[in-house]
């Protein structure tokens, strides 16, 4: 064999190997392209709040587990009997306060705004004073003072002991799907009529 034959069989291997590794590489790309695309195309649970869950919602927390909304009794200001499965069908937005809670007061008018946003045919805000008998009047005229709000109770302070887990302090603000199922809660003051928790909320009802 002549030594340009030697050369030109020397110089395929190369060649042939480039080809391969280019082959190896264009598969790489391919699966990488394909797996952006599904991740866009699915960009997973669509009742995952925490994707949203930005700035003022940032404390929310999400339950590992899906969990069904307490059947306590409270009460509406005409002192009728409600649960919470009253109100299926509807995003509900579950808020704790008391009048001697000083963030829950400060946040209530935003809870009040965040309810002017939407029909309450599809999101309900609930604020549930847990006051005593001797402060229904000032909690009522308080709620009277954030339209369009409604005023219920909980006089005996059931509701946030039945919630799984139990809600620690106030304020403690929890949303319940459609379905009464809940898909997250915050602790403390948040601003409710900001556009961070417009997202949440519209990611509740986006879900169904």
């Amino acid at each position: 064999m002549s030594e340009n034959s030697q050369n030109e069989v020397g110089g395929n291997k190369p060649s042939g190997l480039k080809w391969a590794l280019w082959g190896v590489a264009a598969v790489g790309v391919a699966a990488v392209v394909y797996i952006i695309v599904q991740a866009a195309a699915n960009p997973g649970p669509r009742g995952d709040l925490k994707s949203v869950a930005k700035g003022e919602m940032a404390k929310l927390v999400v339950p590992a587990e899906a969990t069904a909304a307490p059947a306590t009794t409270f009460y509406d200001g005409e002192g009728k009997p409600l649960r919470l499965a009253d109100f299926k069908g509807k995003v509900v937005v579950l808020n704790i306060w008391a009048t001697w809670c000083a963030p829950c007061k400060i946040e209530m008018p935003a809870l009040a705004k965040l309810q002017a946003e939407y029909s309450p045919d599809k999101v309900v805000v609930i604020p549930v004073s847990v006051d005593g008998d001797r402060d229904v009047d000032t909690a009522k005229q308080f709620i009277a003072q954030n339209a369009p709000l409604g005023f219920y109770r909980d006089p005996k302070m059931k509701l946030p002991y039945d919630l799984k887990p139990v809600a620690v302090g106030m304020p403690t603000t929890i949303i319940f799907d459609a379905e009464g199922v809940e898909k997250g809660r915050l602790a403390g003051g948040a601003d409710w009529a900001g556009k961070d928790a417009k997202a949440v909320i519209d990611k509740v009802l986006a879900a169904g």
